[in-house]
């Protein structure tokens, strides 16, 4: 890695985060029943003359970030500085500022993504690794079945599935909630309650998310497993084990490193409707609801801040890859 492709990477991210600062500025004015036209109208139907304009313009440019008694250059170039300094605005409904909401829902969305992703590629790779392993046997035709079956399936298909059976057939898991009422926070009972109101969402993903990742390994298996530098391992009588962990394994994940960075934006996207299904109020929880309440700042800014984690989460694994693998020259320079 150089000093280069580094800053480059950062320039491209910061590009993005830009970009989707810039569009949610003119979201609010290009969307139905503009935002700003909308608080203006609420707040003369509901103070009527006994509030000024000045006053009116104050309370839009409080919950907005904008002004919208200034040139659209000007409202343009604040809105960008506040929001890269943290000041997303107000809520309408809660009367919070938008950060405060945030802040206390994106660890929720994170631990279940986190949690999920985990599974999805633990179970992925380990069964696709046993069906290269056992190819043409009648484990790998079944596997290979479950997994092209599974992957075809959308996850909120799963999850309405689950729901209606373990939740209001069976009534083995809760409807909603991220951990039952009462219990002190960072308890083994509260701890507990969080795992459990979290398994049907991350079984929701994992169940449909192992599959792809476990017929993408197994390919990757079989194709290490008929290059030459394995046969040459094999006559130099090496053990399979060793063959396995150090010369298969290591090379057939490597393309599923990839894949995650994918995952990361699927995943996080999907997360408005994960969310909504089982009532996890998370960032898509919250997304989703703020936009069915027309209350923009705080859809705006859960936008804002799940564009800013898939940026992040890629970011990240795009420093990792060149560690992993040594033969990637990070960006194609020379080092």
């Amino acid at each position: 890695m150089n000093g280069r492709w580094l800053a480059r990477r950062i320039g491209m991210a910061f590009v993005v985060i830009y970009t989707t600062i810039t569009l949610t500025f003119f979201l609010i004015r290009l969307m139905p029943g503009s935002p700003i036209d909308r608080m203006r109208a609420e707040l003369y139907q509901r103070y009527g003359a006994t509030m000024s304009e000045a006053e009116i313009n104050r309370q839009v440019r409080l919950y907005l970030n904008v002004k919208p008694d200034e040139p659209l250059h000007v409202q343009y170039f604040d809105y960008v500085i506040k929001t890269f300094q943290g000041d997303l605005g107000y809520s309408y409904i809660q009367g919070v500022e938008v950060s405060v909401l945030l802040a206390d829902v994106l660890p929720w969305t994170v631990f279940l993504l986190s949690v999920a992703i985990t599974f999805q590629y633990v179970i992925g790779i380990l069964l696709g690794a046993m069906m290269a392993y056992t190819e043409g046997s009648r484990f790998d035709l079944s596997a290979s079945a479950l997994s092209t079956f599974v992957v075809s399936v959308p996850f909120y298909v799963f999850a309405f599935i689950l729901v209606f059976f373990f939740v209001f057939q069976w009534g083995i898991f809760p409807q909603g909630g991220k951990f039952a009422a009462g219990l002190n926070p960072g308890s083994l009972a509260w701890y507990r309650s969080v795992l459990y109101h979290a398994t049907l969402p991350v079984v929701s993903l994992v169940a449909t998310g192992f599959g792809g990742i476990a017929l993408s390994m197994r390919a990757n298996s079989i194709q290490t497993l008929g290059s030459d530098y394995i046969r040459g391992a094999r006559l130099r009588g090496l053990s399979d084990h060793r063959i396995s962990y150090r010369y298969v394994a290591r090379n057939a994940i490597l393309p599923l490193y990839t894949g995650l960075l994918i995952q990361i934006g699927f995943l996080f996207g999907g997360s408005v409707i994960l969310e909504q299904i089982f009532s996890y109020r998370g960032v898509g929880y919250l997304m989703l609801d703020s936009a069915l309440r027309r209350d923009y700042p705080v859809m705006m800014g859960a936008f804002l801040v799940i564009t800013i984690a898939v940026v992040v989460g890629v970011f990240v694994a795009d420093l990792t890859y060149g560690r992993l693998d040594p033969r990637i020259e990070t960006g194609g320079e020379g080092r």
